[in-house]
């Protein structure tokens, strides 16, 4: 793939240049700060953009929204965010963005801390690249955090939770299936069974779209 990474920590940027031309990837750019993220991706159009959260010269969201003008700009490109802590706000505003539908680019939100996890890393790394997500699992986890009484995700089961949190984390079915240790065809019925409690069997919702809400739900979007 074609990557772009905006990174201010010197040692960890030059360390996934390094990481990503080992695994046959082209580093077509490695800037510090958003601004120079913007320029690249308008320079070189990248099949992804892997980019800080916090970034010069504030270091409060300055990676996020160079990632979602991109995701506006540029909505083919694939964008991996990367953070030190779990900010639901921002998990949520990036999978928003991805409900363009088929053709839109791959977005994913990993910690800093998954990243030393090289192979994990590189799975997220490869699943935006095809254009699906890619959502650390402990960012999925604390979003379940609030309460029930009146979240319409307390109607669905704890196996159909389940497989929601791997479907918000951007697992396809054949991994579900496999992490979950169940075969594909029950993966299919959880599924369809989560569509018809969020009420998302209607018309006019393609399989791919049922999905994305499904998730936007989940997260609280």
């Amino acid at each position: 793939m074609r990557v772009i990474l905006a990174e201010d920590s010197t040692l960890l940027r030059e360390g996934l240049v390094r990481l990503l031309a080992e695994e046959g990837h082209e580093v077509l750019a490695a800037v510090g700060d958003a601004e120079q993220l913007l320029e690249a991706v308008e320079a070189h159009t990248p099949d992804v953009v892997v980019a800080d959260v916090r970034m010069p010269p504030t270091h409060t969201d300055e990676g996020l929204r160079a990632a979602l003008e991109i995701r506006r700009r540029r909505p083919g490109v694939g964008v991996l965010v990367l953070s030190q802590y779990v900010e639901k706000r921002y998990a949520t505003e990036l999978l928003t963005s991805d409900a363009g539908g088929p053709g839109t680019g791959g977005v994913g939100y990993l910690l800093k801390d998954r990243v030393v996890q090289i192979d994990e890393f590189l799975d997220a790394l490869d699943r935006v690249g095809r254009g699906r997500t890619a959502f650390d699992p402990d960012v999925v986890r604390q979003l379940l955090t609030r309460g029930s009484r009146t979240d319409p995700l307390s109607r669905l089961t704890a196996r159909e939770r389940d497989v929601l949190e791997e479907m918000a984390q951007g697992h396809a079915n054949g991994a579900i299936a496999l992490r979950l240790s169940v075969s594909r065809s029950a993966v299919e019925k959880h599924i369809n069974a989560i569509f018809d409690k969020l009420g998302l069997t209607g018309g006019g919702t393609t399989g791919y779209s049922r999905r994305v809400l499904a998730v936007l739900r989940y997260l609280g979007g």
